[in-house]
């Protein structure tokens, strides 16, 4: 193991664009079922959903959030619609599957998504069986990443300790929080993360390839 790594019992990783390629363009899928949901509910044209959408976006976690907060809307209904896309672009990743399985301690999926819809492309991806638990926004109170609540629920959770933890993400705004509780972090940066500049000091690691890192890591005893 990477010898900056040794301490690390506990690996979380994020779901959408992290575990997967960014090229497979899965979550777009999401967005534009986002956009269509919020065209019906508030009876506006897509230019006008996706603005809101994405206000949500940026000012509370996830559209979900502000959708809940401010219009009272059933995540479980929110989330079924949005969350029903074609998954046949996904394909076992053997490599990746086998990565996990070496890795020294717990793993945890974390994502803002809920465990329906993860249960359904960690089995596309042949992770069905890799890890211990999906902390879901439901396990989240609806507080999603990057709320520092968030990682709080996920640590009472599961009695980790932040110092023995690394949390993997596509987006960097959700390392910070990571960082701030003492987690080590790893950047998946594979151009999924649009428009979000800034410091990052806060990153640890930076890969544009899951896979490929923990291989790596793992070569390096």
């Amino acid at each position: 193991m990477h010898a900056r790594l040794d301490h690390v019992r506990n690996w979380i990783f994020d779901l959408d664009n992290t575990l997967y390629p960014h090229g497979a363009r899965l979550f777009e899928q999401v967005d534009r079922r986002i956009t269509d949901y919020i065209a019906r509910f508030f009876k506006v044209d897509h230019a006008e959903a996706y603005k809101i959408q994405k206000g949500y976006f940026h000012t509370r976690g996830t559209t979900l959030s502000g959708l809940m907060a401010e219009h009272g809307v059933d995540p479980y209904e929110y989330l079924a619609d949005v969350h029903d896309i074609e998954m046949d672009v996904l394909e076992e990743n053997a490599p990746l599957a086998a990565a996990i399985a070496r890795l020294p301690g717990r793993k945890i999926i974390f994502t803002n998504a809920d465990a329906p819809y993860a249960g359904k492309i960690l089995s596309k991806l042949g992770l069905g069986e890799s890890f211990e638990a999906i902390h879901d926004v439901h396990a989240a109170h609806y507080r999603p990443k990057p709320a520092p609540e968030a990682y709080q629920h996920l640590c009472d959770a599961y009695g980790l300790d932040p110092a023995e933890s690394l949390f993997a993400d596509d987006m960097a705004r959700n390392l910070k929080p990571a960082k701030q509780i003492g987690m080590t972090t790893l950047w998946v940066d594979n151009g999924s993360e649009q428009g979000e500049g800034g410091e990052r000091d806060f990153v640890d690691f930076t890969t544009r390839d899951i896979t490929h890192w923990l291989h790596d890591i793992l070569e390096e005893a």
